[in-house]
């Protein structure tokens, strides 16, 4: 027989790995920005600050919709 999981450990694996997903979101987007800007030759790093809002937002989008899910599921 298997032994039962816990579905606390889960809920606990999938908090642990959300800050990680928000850090490569806005490292990406910053990235793309700094590109943008090295590309167009961008003054005042405007693709940068853009970038990294709009990474942000996407972020806190994503953290949110898995809050959610998380939430959502019944505790055994």
């Amino acid at each position: 027989m298997l032994p039962q999981k816990n579905p606390n450990t889960r809920k606990w694996l999938a908090l642990i790995n959300m800050p990680i997903q928000m850090g490569i979101t806005i490292y990406g987007f910053s990235w793309v920005g700094t590109w943008l800007d090295t590309t167009y030759k961008l003054n005042n790093t405007i693709g940068v600050k853009v970038m990294v809002l709009i990474g942000v937002a996407i972020a806190f989008y994503n953290l949110n919709r898995q809050l959610k899910k998380i939430n959502e599921t019944p505790e055994e």
